[in-house]
């Protein structure tokens, strides 16, 4: 690298904050941690007034603002590299990338109802990056609003993940992210569905059945509820007689979206 030459930048939220440098990990204070993480998730430039009003929300204006530039003065050498500093607002640099921003993306992409995931957005990799909380630990109010908003979107993903994996034949991904959504939000109906549909698509009828009996067990020991027909009409035949009376065929993962709709 020659002199002139900035090194490569990562801002890294999910699963902790970690900010690297040409691929070295960097050690910085925790109010630098904060300053770039908040300027890393707004992913545009941050008024000042914002910045302050948002770290500082129990100081007066003032107060804040003075806090303000005392963190912005104190920032490590590596604070100066991530961060650009103007006299009315603080942006992250263009060189750094950021895995909450590339994560969104993947997730709106695979979201999308006009099209269909392929290549590296549906893969195991993309199914790692949808199953990490974004800065866990972190309980300040503007952090938990936006690991909430990333929580939802990434259980979302990976259940439409799920259903594509099927489609695709790819069976053990399929239950991967399914599973994935489930231990992320155990009384959740629809993750609970999509892990349903994957075993049943490879034709294993015991595995669906065991997993919508421990939902089952789930709901009523926490909630007092039963499972609604979105996933109880999914094992329905397998409870039927012994004599087999009533079985049939699992429904496509796309069959089955079209069967709720109906319903609503």
């Amino acid at each position: 690298m020659g002199s002139g030459e900035r090194p490569a930048l990562r801002v890294d939220l999910l699963g902790g904050f970690r900010l690297l440098a040409g691929g070295e990990q960097v050690t910085v204070s925790g109010g630098t941690e904060r300053l770039v993480s908040f300027t890393a998730l707004c992913g545009q430039a941050v008024p000042r007034t914002l910045l302050a009003g948002t770290l500082w929300p129990d100081r007066p204006e003032r107060r804040a603002q003075a806090s303000l530039r005392s963190a912005l003065a104190r920032l490590e050498a590596a604070g100066r590299l991530v961060l650009d500093i103007g006299s009315t607002e603080v942006r992250l640099s263009p060189a750094a990338g950021v895995d909450i921003g590339e994560a969104r993306a993947l997730a709106r992409r695979v979201l999308d109802p006009g099209g269909r995931p392929a290549g590296a957005d549906l893969s195991a990799a993309a199914v790692e990056a949808l199953s990490v909380d974004l800065l866990p630990g972190w309980y300040d109010d503007w952090v938990v609003r936006e690991a909430e908003e990333w929580h939802q979107l990434r259980l979302h993903a990976l259940e439409a993940l799920a259903d594509d994996f099927v489609e695709a034949g790819r069976f053990a991904d399929a239950v991967a992210a399914a599973g994935t959504a489930v231990r992320a939000e155990p009384l959740r109906e629809s993750a609970h569905a999509a892990l349903i549909r994957a075993h049943l698509a490879e034709g294993n009828q015991a595995e669906a059945l065991r997993v919508f009996e421990r939902y089952e067990r789930l709901l009523s020991c926490e909630l007092g509820l039963r499972p609604t027909p979105l996933v109880a009409d999914l094992v329905a035949g397998l409870r039927a007689s012994p004599s087999g009376e009533g079985r049939g065929h699992p429904l496509r993962p796309a069959d089955q979206r079209a069967r709720m709709s109906s319903r609503l």
